[in-house]
């Protein structure tokens, strides 16, 4: 009767025992099973390769959010503007002008830069499933039509940096902290004139137009201004735990346009020697040129007093901050203008008043000027090839027609 009493109670601890591993066994496959959950999407940025427009000159970028759901990926791209909308030109010309984010599919957008032969390349980012998600979030949320627009600014608020933005606020600050402190160097003029080297016209604008504000060197954050170089700081940032950002990177789109250039540095010594070349010849040209030099120089005092006139409108004006206190108003100055009666007063054989003498030292002194802030490097603005070609025609022009007061006559 023991015997069984013991079998019994074997039996039933057996049966216990076996009942708690299948309980436990049922309670890790539902931990090794999440439950269903919505599918997390990928996260990539595009990056676009300079075209011929010149406002295609920096490159462009974009942010891809692939989406399991989807039945492709959406391109979210801060690069659309619509030239026909009313009042656009006044805006831009206010530095007020506003752009737009625009969801599209993914192969809708690469078609434009496929057909004009940018070249396009897409990053795969790391990031953690609540990062991804919230950013995809934020993305469709701030694509909507009431919230798409934002107030462009060429340097600050520009298609790449609104891709930096959203990036940095879904990794918390991460790609703030590990680029604020880093320089090349470089700085929006340097950067600018490097870009837009391909285009004579647009090159001397960006060159004429900056102010001392584009002069200051750089943080890679604020030179992430330019899509190559978002593209190049994501391979370089790490996540707390050692990974890399990005996970991987293919070429979408080959470049058959000209590649971006690499240098863009303005050596001072042409400048220096033709300015010098122009005094010389003004200076020692004799009586028989003494009319066409008056034309040649009332052209030149008509183009400095216009440029100028831009430059103060540009200043008082507009919301343009990169092209507030140029110097180079210094050596394109409004006062040019005032001496234009006196050009055709010479024009005309005669000579000149007193007031006109005493306008074109004054111009000569304040062209003089320019040099100060340079010197002393105080807020230095880097116009000093502007200086070396324009300061000597100033200075010859003031000597030619102060120390001869009265041309000859025919």
């Amino acid at each position: 009767m023991a015997k069984l009493r013991t079998d019994a109670l074997i039996s039933l601890l057996s049966r216990v025992a076996l009942l708690v591993v299948l309980l436990a066994g049922s309670g890790l496959a539902s931990a090794a099973t999440p439950p269903a959950s919505n599918p997390v999407p990928r996260i990539g940025v595009l990056t676009m390769g300079p075209g011929e427009i010149f406002w295609e000159r920096f490159g462009h970028d974009a942010i891809v959010v692939d989406d399991p759901e989807q039945a492709e990926p959406t391109s979210y791209n801060f690069g659309f503007f619509d030239m026909e909308e009313p009042g656009f030109i006044p805006r831009f010309l206010r530095g007020q002008m506003e752009y737009m984010l625009v969801a599209l599919p993914l192969s809708q957008d690469l078609d434009y830069y496929r057909r004009v032969g940018r070249g396009v390349r897409l990053q795969w980012l790391d990031l953690e499933p609540a990062q991804a998600t919230a950013l995809a979030a934020a993305l469709a949320e701030n694509a909507k039509p009431e919230y798409a627009r934002y107030r462009y600014d060429y340097f600050t608020s520009n298609c790449t940096t609104k891709v930096r933005d959203a990036l940095d606020r879904a990794l918390g600050g991460l790609l703030l902290h590990q680029t604020e402190s880093r320089s090349t160097g470089d700085t929006y003029r340097s950067e600018s004139l490097r870009l837009a080297s391909p285009s004579p016209w647009l090159w001397l604008g960006f060159d004429m137009a900056l102010g001392p504000s584009g002069d200051r060197a750089l943080t890679r954050w604020q030179q992430d201004f330019l899509p190559r170089q978002l593209a190049d700081d994501l391979r370089a940032v790490r996540h707390p735990n050692g990974r890399s950002l990005v996970a991987s990177e293919v070429e979408l789109l080959p470049q058959r346009q000209a590649p971006e250039p690499t240098d863009g540095s303005v050596p001072l010594w042409p400048w220096l020697l033709v300015g010098t070349m122009l005094a010389l010849c003004v200076a020692n040209a004799g009586q028989r040129l003494e009319r066409s030099l008056a034309a040649l120089a009332g052209g030149y005092w008509l183009l400095c007093g216009l440029l100028g006139t831009v430059l103060i409108l540009a200043w008082a004006c507009t919301d343009h901050h990169a092209l507030w206190a140029n110097r180079n108003l210094l050596l394109l100055d409004p006062l040019c203008l005032l001496l234009l009666p006196g050009a055709s007063t010479l024009l005309r054989g005669r000579s000149p008043s007193q007031r006109f003498r005493i306008l074109l030292i004054l111009v000569a002194l304040l062209a003089g000027l320019a040099c100060l802030p340079l010197w002393l490097q105080v807020y230095p603005q880097r116009n000093g090839h502007w200086i070396a070609l324009l300061l000597p025609l100033h200075a010859a022009l003031a000597w030619r027609w102060t120390r001869q007061p009265r041309p000859a006559r025919t």
